[in-house]
């Protein structure tokens, strides 16, 4: 360990006007690469990192408040909650058919929570309970964001072979999910990487902030990996939710009458 980060009371980055100026120009730097890049992203990187700031600094001193009660603290994860329901949602669709979201965010989250808290593993308390859920919940709105656009653009470039298939007799769920199930699977892709490579590539989160928080290299390995299989649980359950809905017509790309119905 270096000095300057024993000296920040074993902080991996220590809060100093150097941090933030340093991120203000990885901030400005990304935005100049998208616009370079012809990315048609760079005021939405920018919109992200400054929301991020204003975002991290509201939720460092709620927590603070909320952690101390065990009901204000499940309130945060509801609130969490419907975040990302909304966030998903409207990555998948522009009508009302966002509010499906909640079914495979559910569906993937709550039943990890629930065996941690009924097993003892996760203590009923607002310190231990926030972070795991954001953590579940987190993966839970990637899988299921990209799980459905992935599925739903499949469905509108191929439109002619569910087409195909139902006049074959397949049932309009059967034939849409023949089309887009395999790539609606990809979304799967980036924790099954995060999960083969953790250790060779990349040292996780939880496992370096255990470490610096003192605890061995065992259970900071042992956490890790608990996070990681229950990513891939709460995933792999999300995106099968998601291919449901879409299978029977309930959440399309318009958010309308599904158009192969």
């Amino acid at each position: 360990m270096t000095p300057s980060a024993s000296g920040s009371g074993g902080q991996l980055l220590p809060v100093s006007p150097v941090l933030g100026a340093v991120t203000a120009a990885l901030l400005l730097a990304a935005v100049a690469v998208a616009g370079w890049g012809l990315l048609g992203h760079g005021h939405a990187v920018a919109r992200a990192g400054l929301r991020a700031v204003v975002q991290l600094a509201a939720v460092a001193a709620v927590i603070t408040w909320v952690v101390g009660s065990l009901w204000w603290s499940a309130l945060f994860v509801l609130l969490m909650f419907t975040v990302a329901v909304h966030t998903a949602g409207r990555r998948m669709t522009r009508g009302r058919g966002w509010v499906w979201a909640a079914a495979p965010i559910g569906a993937g989250v709550l039943p990890v929570l629930a065996l941690l808290l009924a097993v003892g593993l996760l203590p009923p308390k607002g310190l231990s309970v926030i972070p795991v859920a954001g953590i579940l919940i987190g993966g839970a709105l990637t899988a299921t964001s990209l799980a459905g656009r992935r599925a739903l653009d499949e469905l509108r470039q191929r439109r002619g072979e569910v087409e195909a298939a139902l006049a074959l007799g397949f049932e309009e769920r059967d034939a849409r999910l023949e089309i887009c199930r395999t790539a609606a699977a990809t979304s799967l892709v980036p924790a099954l990487d995060q999960t083969r490579t953790v250790g060779l590539v990349t040292l996780p989160g939880a496992f370096v902030g255990m470490l610096l928080g003192g605890a061995s290299p065992v259970q900071a390995g042992a956490v890790q990996l608990f996070v990681l299989i229950g990513l891939l649980a709460v995933e792999s359950a999300a995106v099968v939710v998601v291919l449901e809905l879409v299978g029977r017509g309930l959440v399309t790309a318009s958010g309308g009458a599904d158009p192969v119905g």
